[in-house]
C-alpha cells in the first residue's frame, strides 16, 4: 500500500460588519459571526482542505481553476472547488483529515460535530477519521486577536 499526505493552509480576514454575507466554515453557516473576505464564500476550512488535496495530486485548484469557476461562472460555493480537487485523486482514496483552526471568534468547539458531519459527507470519510482542534494561539497573531481565521490541515490518502 502507498500513502501520501498533503498539507493545506488558508486564511482570510473578516468582512466589515455592514455586509449580508454569512460566515461559512466547513460548509456550515455560523450565525452571529462576521463573514470572511473573499470572492467566493471564503470558506477557509474548505480552502485549506482543497489546498491539502492539491498537495497530493499536484493540481492547484485554488488559483486559476477556482478563479474560472468563481469569476467567470459565478460559482462562490467553496464545496464546488473541493469537489473539483477530489476529481484529480484518481486511484488514491482519502483516509484521514486533521486540522487546526486559529481564531478568537467564533468559538469553534461547539460546532465541531456539525463540521465533522459535513466534512465526512463531502470527503467520503467517517467522522472518526476527521480530527478538528481550535486555538486562539494566545493572541500572538492577527487570527488569535480576532481579525480573521487561519486553518492548517493535513490529509492522508492511500493507494491500494
Amino acid at each position: 500500500m502507498r500513502v501520501k499526505t498533503g498539507l493545506g493552509q488558508d486564511s482570510h480576514r473578516f468582512e466589515s460588519d455592514n455586509t449580508d454575507k454569512k460566515l461559512m466554515l466547513g460548509g456550515v453557516i455560523f450565525d452571529n459571526a462576521p463573514a470572511l473576505q473573499g470572492n467566493s464564500d471564503a470558506d477557509v476550512i474548505l480552502h485549506a482542505v482543497t489546498n491539502a488535496i492539491s498537495g497530493i495530486t499536484g493540481v492547484n485548484i485554488l488559483g486559476k481553476i477556482s478563479d474560472d469557476l468563481c469569476l467567470k461562472q459565478g460559482i462562490t460555493d467553496s464545496s464546488v472547488y473541493l469537489v473539483e480537487a477530489l476529481k484529480y485523486l484518481g486511484d488514491w482514496q482519502l483516509c484521514h483529515l486533521s486540522m487546526s483552526i486559529e481564531c478568537l471568534r467564533p468559538k469553534i468547539t461547539p460546532h465541531i460535530p456539525a463540521l465533522k458531519a459535513n466534512l465526512s459527507q463531502l470527503l467520503n470519510l467517517t467522522e472518526s477519521d476527521i480530527g478538528i482542534t481550535a486555538t486562539t494561539g494566545e493572541g500572538l497573531t492577527e487570527f488569535g486577536r480576532g481579525e480573521g481565521i487561519q486553518v492548517l490541515c493535513i490529509v492522508t490518502a492511500v493507494q491500494n
